[in-house]
């Protein structure tokens, strides 16, 4: 059994977007609620893993180990924008080599996207943080996994063996709710 536990965050639009067409995460899903929400995870957090799009934009990010995916690099090298930081290129280097190279062998991984990101890790997930905006729609966007829009994001985890717990409103203005979705066992 893994000592890192792995967890997705990700918010979503209600046609099952993260980000608009020119990939940029926009106004409409930066939902003060979500961000509370999304902060607190993340100050949990051991490890965050993501991909050249995905950001975070709270006070403590420079402070965070992180793996970041790349083609750049052969397996993991140092970022030398963040100290802090990791490139790793999963076709060379296991996610579990990656990490302990990060420094984290123990602990919560928050894995924040995109897509592709999101995707390696879907059968490994404990649980996966989707938050939905609902009165936010991105025509056209991008999907936040691949199978979306075909099928909904809830459809793609229940696929991938993930139960929906109690879904909690984080911005009742916004109309924005969090469902927890939990490997059984």
């Amino acid at each position: 059994m893994s000592a890192l536990r792995i967890e997705g965050f990700v918010i979503v639009s209600a046609d099952g977007r993260l980000a608009n067409a020119r990939n940029v995460m926009p106004d409409d899903l930066k939902i003060e609620g979500d961000k509370r929400f999304f902060t607190a995870a993340l100050d949990r957090a051991d490890l965050v893993v993501h991909g050249r799009h995905s950001q975070e934009e709270q006070p403590n990010a420079p402070n965070r180990h992180r793996l970041i995916l790349t083609t750049k690099v052969a397996t993991t090298a140092p970022d030398p924008d963040n100290p802090k930081a990791l490139l790793w290129n999963p076709a060379g280097c296991p996610f579990e080599t990656a990490s302990r190279e990060a420094g984290v062998t123990s602990g919560m991984v928050a894995v924040i996207g995109g897509p592709g990101v999101f995707g390696m890790f879907m059968d490994r997930y404990d649980t996966f943080w989707l938050s939905v905006a609902s009165k936010v729609r991105i025509p056209d966007g991008e999907p936040c996994f691949a199978g979306v829009p075909a099928r909904t994001p809830q459809q793609v985890l229940a696929a991938h063996g993930l139960h929906a717990g109690a879904s909690q409103l984080i911005d009742q203005e916004q109309d924005v709710s969090v469902t927890p979705w939990r490997r059984a066992g």
